[in-house]
């Protein structure tokens, strides 16, 4: 898709990441050793580094999804993942984190 990609192999790499405040779009594991991909999630927000976030999982469950789509993760993925519903889910993501300014 044309997209700079970094990939970090837990979330307090990500979290200790210089690129983190450019970060356009976060893709995780929701299964993660130490942190979630959802407590990846809410850290982020707490800590004003909020993002739109994909979550994508092999062990999905409802009670996951319904949380973390009511705490506005843009989409909730389950493994193996389609191609053609992650490249939906990616350019909905970087459309919610588009200024309204840009859009003029």
């Amino acid at each position: 898709m044309g997209y700079t990609v970094d990939i970090f192999s837990s979330a307090a790499d990500f979290l200790g990441s210089p690129r983190l405040a450019e970060t356009a779009c976060l893709i995780a594991d929701v299964q993660m050793p130490v942190t979630t991909g959802l407590e990846l999630y809410r850290r982020l927000i707490d800590t004003g580094h909020a993002m739109p976030t994909i979550l994508v999982t092999a062990f999905p469950n409802d009670i996951d999804q319904t949380s973390a789509l009511k705490d506005g993760v843009v989409c909730y993925l389950r493994k193996p993942v389609d191609e053609e519903r992650l490249t939906r889910c990616v350019r909905e993501a970087l459309k919610s984190a588009r200024s309204p300014e840009e859009d003029l």
